[in-house]
């Protein structure tokens, strides 16, 4: 079981990003599955989730910036985000569970 987080990089304000899950032992599609963020010295803050069903949902910090979709072919899933700030800067995270990857590095600054 692995979980795989890439995508993140430099990116300036206002400016989109789309992170990407790898997901390995797991099947995304029957998977409730989750992003979450954190900062050096904080904790994990929950960002987004995507059900089995196919529900989502985004942490009010982020709504109407962010989304989480899947692609079950590819066993995939990834976090659209867009008008991001500096304070999005942190180590994200896919999740399913307990279980998270190593996480994949968002900086926004000018």
């Amino acid at each position: 079981e692995q979980l795989v987080e890439t995508g993140g990089e430099l990116v300036e304000p206002g400016g989109s990003l789309r992170l990407s899950c790898r997901v390995s032992g797991f099947t995304v599609s029957i998977t409730d599955m989750n992003w979450a963020r954190q900062v050096p010295g904080k904790g994990l803050d929950w960002v987004a989730s995507i059900y089995s069903s196919g529900d989502t949902y985004t942490a009010d910090f982020v709504k109407g910036r962010f989304a989480v979709s899947r692609d079950n072919d590819k066993n995939e899933i990834y976090l659209h985000m867009s008008a991001l700030k500096p304070e999005d800067t942190a180590l994200y995270y896919c999740r399913v569970g307990t279980q998270r990857g190593r996480g994949t590095q968002v900086t926004v600054s000018s």
